[in-house]
């Protein structure tokens, strides 16, 4: 049933006599034409009735007096985040809140959440943040905030009550997989200054480069730790650890792989819109082009991240492994208001460089390698000089060598990787 102007009742007509305007106003001169030369044959409006009639209710009938702004908010933030689980309308707050977390650094505990199936999820935590030190995991599930319950929560609700002054505490309540009992924590909020490239050598030739999320600057900061190690060693491989990093610009993402990719397509956007759409491709300019490469992935690999292990996967430039990641193939744009509030809207959907969408997919890796810890079986042996009392210690075992040992020996995933590396090049050198 399609109503005519004059069937709308006396309330649906005052809304419509303030929201039209109001919509050609903020839209960009095209589409407030095209929106007024349309408007009598594309609005729907027998919903636009019902939804004055509900704006008049609850302002006449509801227990407590709402004033219209606020209703006017919940109705755009309603319309939003019934899209999907990332568009959002931003009131202030929340605007400068997520310019703080793009720009690296903001009070909380250091943590990247998101929703499914209504539940409010760790996505990941970050490095070295109260989050990662408390022993949070990708895909623990959030079921209380200080005692709130996060059912009823949006998602940036969520964000905005576990951040908060540096120093204060924050009390979580989590249901991890496999569990029934739910885990409680009390995390002291800190600053987070997210340092996103981090890089150590593992072994002699054997680098180690983790990228915890991408900023803006992630890119260059990449390139300077393969430049530093390149500088100490020549690299025989390189570990490129993307596990439990949650994404971030799209921008420094295609940066990141076009590190190690000397041509060819690295991802490209389609959307409704013409500006939606959009490719990158890969320089000549790569300081990593001929470096063997493993990249680390996991369950907390999401959007960004996805987008620098597809390329490299489809590309064949390294190898996956690890396990399935997240599954985020979707571009949100951050559109401000005017008024010092926002809009985040999805806007399109990424592909690797084979075509791949990764919404709802994630990148499978080459390699599959579950997280665990090796132990070293007790065993009869051989006895070696080391087992001697009073023995010799050798001069080419410094401290950092045993501790980087241990690490190895902590995470099986890392440990693997290595040995993938090593593999790679004996098979080369016996070509």
């Amino acid at each position: 049933m399609t109503l005519s102007v004059t069937e709308v009742s006396a309330p649906a007509k005052r809304f419509l006599a303030t929201l039209l305007p109001l919509a050609l106003l903020a839209a960009p001169l095209p589409l407030a034409a095209q929106t007024a030369n349309s408007v009598a044959d594309d609005l729907p409006l027998e919903e636009i009735q019902t939804f004055a009639e509900v704006f008049e209710r609850i302002k006449r009938a509801y227990v407590e007096e709402v004033d219209d702004r606020t209703l006017l908010r919940n109705a755009m933030r309603g319309m939003l985040s019934e899209l999907d689980p990332h568009s959002a309308y931003l009131d202030a707050n929340e605007y400068q809140s997520l310019r703080e977390s793009t720009q690296g650094e903001f009070g909380g505990i250091g943590i990247e959440v998101g929703t499914e199936n209504g539940q409010l999820m760790v996505i990941t935590p970050i490095d070295d943040t109260p989050a990662s030190r408390a022993g949070l995991l990708s895909r623990d599930i959030i079921i209380a905030i200080d005692g709130t319950p996060t059912d009823n929560l949006s998602l940036q609700e969520a964000v905005n009550l576990m951040r908060g002054e540096p120093g204060s505490q924050l009390r979580l309540s989590i249901l991890r997989a496999g569990e029934d009992t739910p885990r409680d924590l009390t995390l002291t909020r800190e600053i987070i200054r997210s340092e996103s490239v981090r890089h150590e050598t593992l072994e002699p030739g054997y680098g180690y480069l983790r990228i915890s999320q991408f900023q803006s600057r992630t890119p260059e900061q990449a390139r300077r730790a393969l430049e530093r190690m390149a500088r100490e060693q020549p690299l025989e491989g390189l570990i490129l650890d993307l596990r439990n990093n949650p994404g971030g610009v799209l921008q420094a993402a295609v940066g990141v792989a076009d590190l190690f990719l000397d041509s060819g397509l690295i991802v490209y956007t389609e959307g409704r819109l013409s500006d939606t759409e959009m490719s990158f491709s890969a320089s000549p300019d790569t300081p990593a082009r001929d470096v063997p490469l493993v990249v680390l992935i996991n369950s907390g690999s999401a959007s960004a991240a996805e987008i620098v292990a597809g390329a490299l996967q489809d590309q064949r430039r390294g190898v996956i492994m690890g396990t399935e990641s997240f599954g985020k193939g979707s571009v949100q744009q951050i559109m401000p208001l005017g008024n010092g509030e926002g809009l985040k809207l999805t806007t399109a959907l990424y592909y690797t460089p084979n075509g791949r969408s990764i919404q709802a997919q994630g990148i499978e890796p080459d390699v599959e390698v579950v997280r665990g810890r090796l132990e070293v079986a007790e065993s009869r042996r051989e006895l070696r000089e080391a087992d001697l009392e009073g023995h010799l210690g050798s001069q080419n075992q410094p401290r950092e060598r045993a501790a980087m040992s241990q690490r190895l020996r902590d995470d099986y995933q890392l440990s693997e990787a290595l040995n993938l590396l090593k593999a790679l090049n004996v098979v080369d050198r016996r070509r």
